[in-house]
């Protein structure tokens, strides 16, 4: 399912918009979260649902989320498989692969979307009851209790653990191994966490620090320590990247990414365009997510002007923020759509469902 739909028949994006420009328009592309309610791998109901929709809004490409939190909408040994059986139970079949084959009669992609580093709120994750708290990133504050691991309300995995990468290369065997038909795969929450950017200080990541700089203290504001967060975030990704295209070799493999750069590149510790410049993935989503529309605007320059060959870029839109102001959704579809990037992704399915004057398709 490559290159189903080739840019010059996109010229129906201008709907709702200027005529001008038609061919430069971006393609449409939509996230699918396991958070909406009902949630879409729920019932047959909902998916062909999604479907019709997704024809109506003429979307190309579809980021359906089926890994967050440790848990698994996918048959898996590694992560909570519970939401899988409960979905199983009720559509009577794979609920993913039914969705997969639907979507492809309409000429409609599947890229599967996978939260890794992110535990959200689960303190009671697989992982952790496996390996403990070290493979939770940290700062250097006193921990007495789970709570106080806790990041912008949520728990964060060490991307420099050994064991949490042997994890994740292990759902994505799963994920691959029981989807072929597949036209992608996301990884999303590839990175440190943005806010007060000192973690990445367990015993096991410190002990590799030292051991491969041959620093003997750790400092957050030195460069080698920096450098070296930012060298494990990017390993991880080229893990997965690798294992990927060894089971499926013809997936479109991408990433997320933090905007704006300076916030990816120093809070987050991702190096994003160098990601795709040096080809490692076949694009990333840059989670341009803005109410205001000037903001959003410079970081769709800035995204564009990062990358060395066009087409590798797609920008994401938080459409959860314009409940009240959807003129500024409007405004911020139309200046992606001529952006000349690649799609222009929505987040999300649900939030669009919700709200009809964000349906301005």
């Amino acid at each position: 399912m490559k290159k189903i739909i080739p840019v010059f028949c996109l010229c129906f994006l201008c709907i709702s918009f200027s005529e001008k420009n038609c061919e430069a328009a971006a393609e449409r592309g939509l996230f699918v979260t396991v958070l909406q309610e009902p949630q879409v791998l729920s019932s047959r109901k909902e998916i062909l649902r999604l479907i019709d929709f997704a024809k109506k809004a003429h979307i190309r490409i579809l980021f359906v989320q089926i890994y967050r939190a440790n848990k698994a909408w996918f048959p898996s040994r590694v992560a909570d498989s519970r939401p899988y059986e409960v979905c199983l139970k009720n559509v009577s079949r794979d609920p993913l692969a039914l969705l997969i084959s639907e979507a492809h009669k309409s000429g409609i992609e599947v890229h599967a979307w996978l939260n890794l580093l992110s535990l959200s709120n689960n303190k009671d994750a697989k992982i952790l009851k496996k390996y403990g708290l070290e493979t939770l990133t940290r700062n250097l504050k006193k921990k007495r209790t789970i709570e106080d691991y806790k990041i912008d309300k949520q728990y964060f995995l060490e991307p420099g653990d050994l064991r949490v990468r042997s994890e994740l290369l292990a759902v994505v065997n799963e994920i691959l191994h029981n989807y072929p038909k597949l036209d992608g795969i996301q990884f999303d929450y590839i990175r440190y966490p943005d806010r007060n950017p000192s973690y990445g200080y367990t015993k096991n990541n410190i002990e590799r620090f030292k051991k491969a700089t041959g620093n003997k203290v750790v400092k957050e504001d030195t460069i080698a320590w920096q450098n070296w967060k930012r060298k494990q975030v990017t390993e991880l990704l080229t893990q997965l990247v690798k294992r990927a295209r060894a089971l499926h070799p013809d997936i479109r493999v991408s990433a997320t990414g933090c905007a704006p750069f300076v916030r990816a590149y120093y809070e987050a510790f991702q190096d994003w365009p160098s990601w795709v410049n040096s080809g490692l993935v076949d694009f990333v989503t840059v989670m341009t997510y803005s109410d205001k529309v000037s903001e959003f605007e410079k970081y769709a320059n800035e995204a564009k002007k990062k990358i060395i060959t066009s087409g590798k870029i797609n920008l994401a839109i938080g459409a959860y923020k314009f409940k009240n102001h959807p003129e500024n959704f409007t405004q911020e579809f139309n200046i992606c759509e001529k952006s000349g990037n690649a799609t222009c992704v929505i987040l999300g399915y649900g939030d669009l469902v919700k709200n009809s004057a964000l349906q301005i398709f």
